[in-house]
């Protein structure tokens, strides 16, 4: 089988009988994030696990080379220029590796088209599954990402919040897709719930679906791996961004 045949082009492929169950909009789960008290699904058991896999060792042998890492580090200014005690203000910081799927002519785009990567993120069932658990229409303009953690490498507390996007500023949907090899021990996404940070969920596994109704209060911790497995632990994240439909 070749590389490119273990990427199916549209998302409905890759579901599980439950899966396919919200995609059809016959599950419980279908209209969750219509809640205004919810803001953030994380689901496993949507995603065949031999499929996700698949994807997972395409992404490993074939973008792993072509990313771009992005380093944002706590400004030292944040302590020492400082006037006043108790003012602390920290901007975003982050450490990731990632491609954005939108510049077509950079090497990593044109290599996730030719794997049918790109194909997949904006498949119409991909769409369609999102729209589900949001509850409301998307529009099928999306965004799409591809992030690679590895040891160490986490997103500080930012809140993705765009006022200046006169689109999204009322808020939009994500969708990630995780695809963790097996030597990650853990990665957890820490979110806000009533004004404090005290709502924890892993994400770290295999074909794990996270979707989130943004903007709202968050912050991805150290990716940590097992011991011994340093080199090749790696939490990859298919990620696709969708504004609200007129």
């Amino acid at each position: 089988m070749s590389r490119k045949a273990v990427v199916p082009t549209e998302f409905e492929d890759l579901l599980t009988p439950a899966g396919r169950k919200v995609l059809g909009g016959r599950s419980d789960l279908c209209g969750f994030l219509a809640n205004p008290r919810q803001r953030f699904l994380a689901a496993d058991g949507f995603v065949v696990k031999s499929r996700a896999e698949g994807i997972r060792r395409v992404l490993e042998a074939d973008l792993r080379d072509l990313l771009t890492p992005m380093s944002d580090p706590i400004p030292p200014e944040t302590i020492w220029e400082m006037k006043h005690d108790y003012e602390e203000w920290l901007p975003k910081t982050v450490r990731v590796s990632t491609a954005y799927l939108e510049k077509k002519k950079e090497k990593a785009y044109l290599r996730a088209a030719e794997l049918g990567l790109v194909d997949l993120l904006k498949s119409e069932s991909l769409a369609a599954f999102a729209e589900k658990i949001a509850g409301q229409r998307l529009d099928r303009k999306s965004g799409q990402q591809i992030l690679c953690y590895g040891p160490g490498d986490y997103a500080g507390p930012h809140n993705d919040h765009h006022p200046e996007n006169s689109r999204a500023a009322k808020g939009y949907v994500d969708v990630h897709l995780s695809l963790a090899s097996k030597e990650v021990d853990h990665q957890y996404l820490v979110y806000a719930k009533a004004g404090h940070f005290t709502e924890m969920v892993q994400v770290s596994g295999l074909g794990f679906l996270t979707i989130y109704r943004l903007p709202f209060w968050h912050y991805t911790t150290p990716l940590q791996a097992k011991p011994g497995k340093v080199a090749s632990a790696r939490r990859w994240v298919l990620l696709a961004t969708y504004l609200y439909g007129k």
